[in-house]
């Protein structure tokens, strides 16, 4: 076991077996993705997307394996038993840490469909992993700044299309698409520069995920609102590479998502845009009291 070795020991190699965990599970992914593109029938996608699933299940497996020998966490879940491998869900979180998605993949792999995360486009750029995201179709998005748009108004709407291109290819098998609102880390200074309303967390950018309920509507069972806590303060991925996280809070809680969001311009209909800001504003604002609980009792 990891654990008895010297932190920094433990760090290096908690960080090369997720590096070898990566370079040997890309290849998988890389040869399905070539029989995808060539064999485009229906039956074929279906099969190759559920065998890239399962590569990307043994990947977080792996990673689960090594965060278990460098350190006992001692996990304080709740509401996982409320979600299910047969449905397609639109899941967010709070984002404190990189650590975040390891924890959200250890909890939920092999209990939902497997997540895809909204990425940055620059993403696709990244050695190796960025491949890996492209070949699973994870979401890439650019986004678009309002001084950017107000010179080149061609561009408005981009990222919808693009939701919907990636969304569409999430009709033939469940799909958990993920979503951190706040759009970045928590970190105080950026809570200090946002000037955020709330105690613990970012302003949300609601416009994401209301993206995705355009796209895909009805075949979103529920949102999965998910609340992640660290009660021994927010950690590094290091710091979980080193085995020094040993306690982890996860809240789960899943919502119906109002009909009247379903199947609507998010750009073009104010009215909407309003009203579905104000809920995930009230999201936010229950999740903050959440976390003000969870602060006290840990």
């Amino acid at each position: 076991m990891l654990r008895y070795l010297p932190a920094p020991l433990r760090g290096v190699i908690c960080a090369t077996l997720l590096a070898l965990n990566t370079l040997i599970f890309c290849w998988p992914l890389f040869v399905l993705s070539v029989v995808k593109l060539l064999l485009p029938f229906l039956a074929v996608q279906r099969g190759v997307r559920f065998l890239m699933h399962q590569t990307a299940s043994a990947w977080i497996a792996v990673n689960s394996a090594w965060m278990h020998s460098a350190q006992k966490i001692r996990w304080d879940v709740k509401g996982l038993e409320s979600v299910d491998m047969d449905h397609s869900y639109l899941v967010t979180s709070n984002h404190q840490s990189w650590v975040d998605i390891f924890a959200l993949q250890h909890q939920f792999n092999g209990r939902m469909p497997m997540l895809k995360f909204f990425l940055k486009k620059e993403l696709i750029w990244v050695p190796v992993i960025g491949l890996c995201w492209w070949a699973l179709e994870f979401p890439f998005m650019k986004r678009y700044t309002k001084e950017y748009l107000a010179k080149h108004p061609e561009k408005k709407g981009q990222d919808l299309v693009t939701t919907r291109k990636a969304c569409e290819r999430y009709k033939t098998n469940p799909v958990s698409v993920f979503n951190f609102l706040e759009g970045t880390r928590y970190t105080p200074e950026k809570h200090a520069q946002q000037k955020s309303p709330f105690r613990h967390l970012l302003k949300p950018k609601a416009g994401g995920i209301a993206f995705v309920l355009d796209a895909m509507g009805e075949q979103l069972k529920s949102l999965v609102n998910v609340t992640v806590h660290y009660p021994e303060g927010r950690p590094t991925l290091w710091a979980l590479m080193c085995g020094h996280v040993r306690r982890i809070t996860v809240r789960i809680e899943q919502l119906e998502i109002p009909g009247q969001f379903l199947n609507r311009n998010y750009d073009q209909d104010e009215a909407y845009r309003a009203a579905f800001q104000q809920w995930v504003n009230q999201l936010w604002l229950d999740k903050d009291d959440l976390l003000d609980e969870l602060n006290r009792a840990g």
